[in-house]
This record gives structure tokens, C-alpha cells and sequence, in this order.
């Protein structure tokens, strides 16, 4: 078995239609709650607009939008450095969101790549960068799903 060291992939069904996944996934009030400290996001959904995820004790960790086609994909930029970097070519991944709607709802894929590239951060902390978020994209999802799937609204 071969393992991708520049990429994670991951994808979820949500019962829910593609624009309350899509909600969840971009608004500041529930941004923050699925994929944060529980504090809004502030979000300027916009190509080179920024996010601004609050990490409790490890700060607040800046993405930057590159893609946003309402309600299918969504993309950015996040810094794999120290809390507070804003992206960069050398220091970030992308991460890319891609809603489908199905009978069943919606599936949602998360690629993140770029971790190879990651040239402004050492050896060891591209891979603990990288096996943290192979471990957390999981869970992370889960919880969105379970966002969704309870909000109404």
C-alpha cells in the first residue's frame, strides 16, 4: 500500500440538502461552532477574502479564499505555521470542499494537498502538521454532519 504524502481526502453523506450543508460550512456562527473553539468565524466569502477560525489556546489561524462557486465548492489557503501566519505559498495547504447532492442527501469531499510544498516549515513539522490533520478531518466532518443534520432553520 502506497500513502499520498501530499494529500488527505475524505467524504461524508450528510442527510441534508446542499445549501444547508452549504451554510454550515461558510457562515461565521456555525463555521466556528463545527471547525473551531465554538467562537463565529469572521468570513469574507470571496475569492482572497479571509477566514478567521478561532483555536482557543492556539490562536487564531487566518485562511485565504480561493475559490467560491455557491453552493458546490469551496477552497482556501491555511497556514500550517504558527497560530497568526497568514497563508503563503511556502507555509499552507488548500483545501477543497465539494458538495454533490444525492437521494440521500448531500456528499461532501474534503481534499487538503500541498503539504509537500510546504517549504518555509521543517521536515518534522510537515509531518506533524499533516498526521494532526489526517486524524482530526474525521471527526471534524462528523461534527459537521451532526451540525446539519440538527439545524433548522
Amino acid at each position: 500500500m502506497t500513502t499520498d504524502t501530499d494529500r488527505i481526502q475524505e467524504q461524508i453523506l450528510i442527510s441534508a440538502p446542499v445549501e444547508r450543508v452549504w451554510s454550515i460550512l461558510t457562515e461565521g456562527q456555525f463555521l466556528g461552532s463545527w471547525f473551531g473553539n465554538g467562537e463565529p468565524a469572521r468570513v469574507d466569502l470571496r475569492p482572497s477574502g479571509l477566514i478567521f477560525f478561532d483555536h482557543g489556546v492556539h490562536g487564531s489561524l487566518p485562511a485565504r479564499i480561493e475559490k467560491v462557486d455557491r453552493p458546490r465548492q469551496l477552497s482556501y489557503r491555511w497556514s500550517q505555521g504558527d497560530a497568526g501566519t497568514e497563508p503563503t505559498d511556502g507555509n499552507a495547504t488548500l483545501v477543497e470542499f465539494t458538495l454533490d447532492p444525492v437521494a440521500e442527501g448531500t456528499v461532501l469531499r474534503v481534499v487538503e494537498s500541498g503539504f509537500n510544498s510546504l517549504s518555509d516549515l521543517s521536515a518534522e513539522t510537515v509531518y506533524a502538521r499533516r498526521a494532526a490533520n489526517l486524524q482530526n478531518w474525521p471527526g471534524k466532518l462528523d461534527f459537521l454532519r451532526l451540525r446539519v443534520e440538527q439545524f433548522v432553520g
